[in-house]
């Protein structure tokens, strides 16, 4: 990647904060995940420029990337001391410069992701606090320095959007969302500054991923971007990841199958989980058992074990091996954290089928599930087909085929034929399996958006956000803020 000279870099000298080529191609391989290769660059510059500000900002950014991806918790204990002498360091910069606040917010930003992942809500939401507080006083001080607007616009969108029963405390602690203006900050960014133009592009690409809606142009850029950056193993990942979410799993296979690896990048275990995921979902049972064995032995951390033991079993069970299936679904219970949606979903399904509340019937309804997440829709109709409301015998079970089928039909481009059963399932829902009632309301709230009904689609919405407790709540709840937000609400 061609190196970009800083536009400031006479006043950043004259601040101690040096845009070196070295130090700017560090920053740039941290984006490739290639980490080894990043400290290396960063230590040389160390040794040559002990008091450039701009280095302990690169070791927080390398340290953020390594924590989120290895899990590894005995670094994160050691790594955690650094935040407040990274801080200091930065902080003996002149209060002229636009980099001091920035770097102090950045460092806090990543630790507040970091926290978050790794349990410490508390924490972590201290540290958004703080960084919010930062960025805005350097956009009132400066307002023409663009880096501050790439992460005050991603603070912005997050929240903008927190469900409304949360709004009250955004409120008190003076924290001020806006999904529209947090989108135009980053885009100027994007547009207008050239260093940290890349950095804004992924997160208003993810934020459209996993909070709003990706636009096709988007998703177009999503598969050109490893294309053009062959060796960058986090844009591969990310295409992999997005697709998958889009109900694209073949294709999300390719990039996979095509992302770098070698000494020079850091162990990422979690790709072996994705090809675990993809091949449950096309039922090739073995060979996803393997990827998910081969997970579980390389990974060191602590997300995801519950629900890979889940999928462990759910590979022998839905291959008829109810035996072999039963050592994994022993072991959710004692084995692992219950932090992500995936490990909650995994913890209760675990519980339910010991206590005998999972039955030989429902595993048609896991095959169309996996089948539907993973875009295979023609043999998911097929499953679901196979069936009616009346081959279950409870309400949860009946609630599911509704949505399953409802979710098989949209996603086939059927949306009216699809209607009736999330209504059924909704129906349902009233007494039971919140899940899928929020779901069903979700995709209604979604199928009269498209079609401009508006203030019908805005009843759904809140209707989604109303069911209690329910595994997938953050992730609903977050969508149909947004999509309220969308719709000026």
């Amino acid at each position: 990647m061609l190196l970009i000279t800083c536009q400031a870099l006479a006043e950043d000298i004259q601040n101690d904060v040096v845009f070196s080529p070295r130090l700017q191609k560090a920053y740039f391989e941290i984006q490739k995940l290639r980490l080894p290769v990043a400290r290396q660059l960063i230590d040389a510059e160390r040794n040559q420029q002990p008091a450039n500000a701009f280095i302990p900002y690169l070791d927080n950014y390398a340290d953020l990337h390594y924590l989120l991806i290895s899990e590894d918790k005995a670094a994160y204990k050691l790594l955690s001391q650094k935040e407040d002498q990274r801080l200091a360091s930065i902080g003996k910069l002149s209060d002229n410069s636009p980099y001091k606040r920035f770097f102090q917010a950045e460092i806090r930003m990543h630790w507040a992701f970091a926290k978050l992942k790794y349990g410490n809500e508390l924490s972590g939401s201290w540290e958004i606090i703080k960084a919010y507080r930062l960025l805005e006083e350097n956009q009132k001080k400066f307002p023409d320095f663009l880096p501050t607007q790439k992460s005050l616009g991603l603070l912005h969108v997050l929240i903008g959007s927190i469900p409304e029963n949360y709004l009250w405390v955004a409120k008190i602690l003076g924290l001020k969302g806006n999904i529209a203006m947090g989108i135009h900050e980053l885009r100027v960014v994007q547009k207008e500054e050239p260093f940290f133009r890349q950095e804004a592009e992924l997160i208003d690409l993810l934020l459209h991923a996993y909070t709003l809606k990706l636009s096709f142009a988007q998703q177009s850029r999503i598969r050109l971007w490893p294309k053009e950056q062959p060796d960058n193993l986090l844009l591969h990942f990310f295409a992999t990841t997005v697709l998958m979410k889009e109900g694209k799993s073949e294709e999300a296979s390719h990039y996979l199958d095509q992302a770098p690896y070698g000494s020079m990048y850091i162990d990422f275990p979690f790709l072996e989980y994705l090809r675990g995921e993809i091949a449950i979902q096309k039922g090739d049972y073995d060979h996803a058992f393997e990827h998910y064995i081969l997970f579980q032995k390389n990974y060191g951390g602590f997300n995801y074990l519950k629900d890979t033991n889940l999928k462990l079993f759910m590979c022998r069970w839905l291959d008829g091996k109810d035996q072999e299936a039963s050592v994994f679904i022993k072991k959710i219970a004692v084995k692992g954290s219950t932090i992500v949606e995936a490990d909650q979903f995994a913890e209760r399904i675990a519980a339910e089928y010991l206590a005998g509340k999972i039955g030989h019937q429902q595993k048609v309804l896991y095959k169309a599930r996996y089948a539907t997440d993973g875009g295979y829709l023609d043999t998911a109709l097929d499953f679901i087909q196979a069936v009616s409301e009346k081959s279950f015998t409870t309400v949860p079970e009946k609630a599911e085929f509704n949505y399953r089928k409802g979710r098989i039909l949209q996603k086939l481009g059927q949306e009216e034929k699809s209607v009736p059963y999330y209504e059924r399932a909704i129906q349902l829902a009233e007494s039971s399996s919140a899940g899928f009632g929020a779901s069903s309301a979700l995709q209604i709230g979604y199928i009269l958006m498209e079609n401009r009904n508006n203030k019908k689609a805005s009843l759904y919405f809140k209707k989604a956000m109303s069911y209690k407790k329910h595994e997938y709540k953050n992730s609903i709840d977050n969508k149909a803020r947004a999509a309220l937000t969308e719709l000026g609400q």
